[in-house]
């Protein structure tokens, strides 16, 4: 998860945990069931994390970059299950989870390759019915800036349900947001 030093300050501040909570995770979820057994892919510093653990009854995460994931085991302890690996390579049981999620994350994720390997991973992990979802940012000149340094490879939302369909998914649908900042997406596993 390479990411510039501002980058990095901005995703651990107060005020972008505030925006997670009252914005982005209302409007990136509204309508998904999660079950009971949920997984979140790649959730960093943990804002979106501190939400989802107060919703669903059982939450794990698997986080790429080991400083996060040794905070997020230091933050909750055995109350969540925190594994540091690769999405694009999950060391986790097939069809195991009601629910798959990711948050402002897959920009991050190296090649358009890898992010098709984790759309794959996210397919194999889930159980029948369960739900892939999330959201990530549209491209723009302030989000180049802001990633300048980092690993950043936008998914453009308009490509995202066929890419989806292409790892088994059925009903793969996109939105953009009101101010074209951000898209949220989900789909099902049959």
């Amino acid at each position: 998860m390479p990411m510039n030093l501002f980058h990095q300050w901005l995703c651990n501040s107060a005020k972008w945990s505030a925006a997670v909570e009252e914005k982005l995770l209302p409007w990136a979820l509204d309508g998904v069931e999660f079950g009971t057994d949920v997984l979140e892919i790649g959730p960093g510093y943990g804002a979106t994390t501190r939400v989802l653990a107060r919703q669903v009854p059982r939450l794990s995460v698997i986080e790429v970059d080991r400083d996060s994931a040794d905070g997020l085991r230091r933050e909750y302890g055995d109350a969540i299950d925190v594994v540091h690996a690769d999405a694009t390579a999950m060391p986790l049981s097939g069809q195991r989870y009601d629910a798959v999620l990711c948050f402002t994350m897959l920009h991050h994720v190296p090649s358009p390759q890898d992010q098709d390997r984790l759309f794959a991973e996210a397919f194999r992990v889930l159980r029948p019915g369960g739900v892939f979802a999330g959201c990530d940012s549209v491209t723009s000149r302030r989000f180049r800036m802001i990633h300048l340094g980092d690993t950043c490879v936008p998914v453009p939302p308009e490509s995202l349900p066929q890419r989806l369909r292409h790892a088994g998914f059925e009903a793969p649908e996109t939105s953009v947001s009101k101010t074209g900042s951000a898209f949220r997406f989900r789909a099902v596993r049959p």
